[in-house]
C-alpha cells in the first residue's frame, strides 16, 4: 500500500475517533442504529454503478468505507474487534479461498475459481457445524436470496443435470399457479407464484443471467417508455387516464418505437 493511501486511511480513522467524542449524533450511534443507513448506502452505490458514473461511484464507496470504519470503532470500544482485525480477517479469508494464487491448486477459468470458492466456503461451514444455506443473509432482497440459495444448493450437487431441464419446472410451476388463480385461492396462488419466481431465478442462474440486473433493466425500460407517454400526453394536452386500453397500447408502442430508433 502506498503512503498516500495509508495517510488517507489514517486521517479517516482519526476523524472517526474525534467524531465519537465530540459529535452528539455520532456518539449516540450503535451497530444496530447504523444498519438501516448502511443498507441505504449500499443501494446508492448500486445506483451509481448502474449509472456508470465513476465520480459518483467513488463518492458512494467513501460513504461505505466510513461505515466500515464506524462499525470498527464501535467494535473496538466494546473490546470486540478493531479495524485491523477486520482487515486481517478478510486478508486471511482471501488467501485461504484463493489456493490457485497462494497455494498449489490449479484454476484456469472463472468458473473453476467460483467452484473452488463455494467448496471452501462449504468446508468452513461444516467446521462450524453450519448448514449449506446458513451463510445466505436473511436480510437479502428475495430475488438475490433465491439466486444465492440456488448457487449454494448446486455446490453440493442439488441441481438439474442438464440446464435445459429447468424449463420443465418453470412450465410446471406456471401451470400450478394458473390452477390456483382460476380457483380464486389467494393463499395458494401466492405460494405458487413464489415457486414460479424461484424456478425462473434458477433458470437465470443456469444460463448465466443476473435476474436482479435483468429485472432492473426492465424496470428502467418501463419507466423510460412510460415517461415518454406522459410527455406526449402533456404536449398534446390530454390525460393518460382518459384513453382506452387500446389507445394506451398504441402510445406504448410508439414510445417503444422511439426508443429503438435512438
Amino acid at each position: 500500500m502506498d503512503k498516500l493511501t495509508t495517510d488517507a486511511l489514517s486521517r479517516l480513522v482519526d476523524i472517526m475517533d474525534r467524531l465519537r467524542v465530540e459529535c452528539p449524533w455520532d456518539r449516540e450511534q450503535t451497530i444496530e442504529s447504523l444498519r438501516k443507513n448502511t443498507i441505504e448506502e449500499t443501494y446508492e452505490l448500486a445506483d451509481a454503478i448502474d449509472e456508470g458514473d465513476m465520480g459518483h461511484i467513488r463518492e458512494e464507496l467513501g460513504d461505505l468505507l466510513l461505515h466500515i470504519v464506524f462499525y470498527s470503532k464501535i467494535g473496538s470500544e466494546q473490546g470486540a474487534f478493531t479495524l485491523a482485525d477486520v482487515a486481517e480477517g478478510i486478508s486471511d479469508k482471501l488467501v485461504y479461498r484463493h489456493p490457485h494464487v497462494f497455494a498449489d491448486v490449479h484454476a484456469e477459468t472463472p468458473e473453476e475459481v467460483k467452484h473452488n470458492w463455494e467448496a471452501l466456503k462449504l468446508r468452513e461451514g461444516r467446521k462450524k457445524r453450519r448448514g449449506v444455506l446458513a451463510g445466505v443473509p436473511k436480510g437479502l432482497p428475495a430475488m438475490v436470496k433465491a439466486f444465492r440459495i440456488g448457487e449454494k444448493a448446486a455446490a453440493v450437487g442439488f441441481d438439474w443435470e442438464r440446464r435445459e431441464d429447468v424449463w420443465d419446472k418453470v412450465r410446471e410451476e406456471a401451470a400450478e399457479l394458473e390452477v390456483e388463480i382460476r380457483a380464486a385461492d389467494h393463499e395458494k396462488a401466492t405460494d405458487e407464484l413464489g415457486d414460479l419466481l424461484f424456478a425462473l431465478v434458477n433458470a437465470a442462474r443456469l444460463y448465466g443471467i443476473d435476474p436482479e440486473a435483468a429485472l432492473e433493466r426492465t424496470n428502467r425500460k418501463f419507466i423510460s417508455r412510460f415517461e415518454h407517454m406522459e410527455q406526449h400526453a402533456s404536449e398534446n394536452s390530454f390525460d393518460l387516464s382518459s384513453k382506452t386500453p387500446a389507445e394506451l397500447d398504441n402510445l406504448w408502442r410508439a414510445a417503444k418505437s422511439t426508443e429503438t430508433k435512438q
